[in-house]
């Protein structure tokens, strides 16, 4: 399945039905009157998140969503059927976006969350509506009140518990497939990864998911390379693990390049935990390793991890920080769900 995490799309919801003008008409019974119903309620566009979903594909193939029209009113007074409501179903993680592309309307992040975008029109009135005691034979009916419409932009930001951030070839893909059941395409040309990639990690009886986007370069800010368009899907991460190539013979540059682009795009991204990381050290020597072990330290300020993807060596360590992080993160999610009142005597250890 390709994978596509931008789409416009066109909506409208339903017209409301036209009322009826009838009168009733009937064997032996004297002075009939008005009898027509009114007309049935339009159609609402409704998102709604469901399982099974991580992508927006779909979009491609179908931008315009346009809900049915309530039914129109009819003699006996008959209300017309009010239309079915237009179920729109997104993976989790969806933002509805204005035509601007940024302002956030909706932001639909777990399974089952169901919002009411558009709402449908409501149903006209009959003559019989408009009988008074002065006006005892009306002939007026109203036509259904018309639909919403909007353009609107969907953007689609993976759930993730951790996520991968380094330069292009800084072994991202590689570290992903060696820990989860994902297949990402690895190769040794820069931009490999063109697109996201999730996977379950599983450490002993615990697991959380890993999200590994394409590489940034210097400027990506400004559109080099793939940009930071893909950045978004960390966004929602507890944890960032940033891996930096230990064959580089400027490793220092190499992170700073990274954490300028993070810092540059915003977003809350450059607060985020981050556990740093030496990788491919099975391709550099003990005493090359050791030089760019100091050199990060120095410059960061905080002792990195060293892992080869390829051999295993270190992978643990790694990912048993991410988890330390992630779960610490449950934790307080926990604490926040927890109303207040009843915080006193609940403990965070219980969750």
């Amino acid at each position: 399945m390709k994978f596509l995490d931008q789409a416009k799309i066109y909506l409208r919801s339903g017209d409301g039905g036209a009322g009826c003008a009838a009168f009733r008409r009937e064997k032996f019974i004297e002075h009939g009157g008005p009898n027509g119903g009114n007309g049935g309620r339009g159609a609402d566009v409704v998102f709604e998140v469901v399982e099974g979903l991580n992508t927006l594909i779909d979009f491609r193939y179908r931008q315009h969503f346009k809900a049915p029209r309530g039914g129109n009113g009819r003699g006996s007074d008959c209300t017309g059927a009010d239309a079915p409501t237009l179920v729109i179903k997104t993976p989790p993680g969806t933002e509805i976006l204005d035509e601007d592309g940024e302002t956030v309307l909706a932001d639909l992040t777990h399974v089952g969350d169901r919002v009411v975008f558009l709402r449908g029109g409501d149903g006209g009135f009959g003559n019989a509506h408009f009988k008074t005691s002065t006006n005892r034979a009306p002939r007026k009916c109203t036509p259904g009140w018309p639909g919403q419409e909007r353009s609107v932009w969907l953007r689609l930001k993976l759930i993730a518990d951790a996520g991968i951030v380094g330069l292009p070839n800084a072994g991202k893909s590689t570290f992903l497939a060696a820990t989860t059941h994902a297949k990402p395409k690895i190769a040794d040309y820069p931009f490999t990864t063109l697109t996201p990639n999730l996977g379950v990690v599983r450490v002993d009886d615990r697991e959380f998911v890993l999200a590994d986007i394409p590489g940034l370069i210097e400027d990506a800010h400004q559109g080099a390379g793939l940009g930071t368009r893909f950045l978004g899907h960390v966004e929602r991460t507890g944890v960032l693990l940033h891996l930096v190539d230990a064959t580089d013979p400027n490793p220092v540059k190499a992170y700073r390049t990274v954490r300028h682009e993070i810092e540059a795009y915003g977003e809350g991204l450059a607060e985020k935990r981050e556990i740093l990381a030496l990788s491919k050290i099975d391709a550099v020597s003990a005493e090359d390793l050791g030089k760019a072990k100091r050199k990060l330290a120095r410059a960061t300020g905080k002792t990195p991890l060293t892992l080869s993807a390829a051999t295993g060596v270190g992978v643990r360590e790694a990912l048993a920080a991410l988890l330390h992080v992630v779960d610490a993160r449950r934790v307080q999610e926990a604490v926040e769900q927890v109303p207040v009142e009843e915080r006193t005597s609940w403990h965070p250890t219980d969750a």
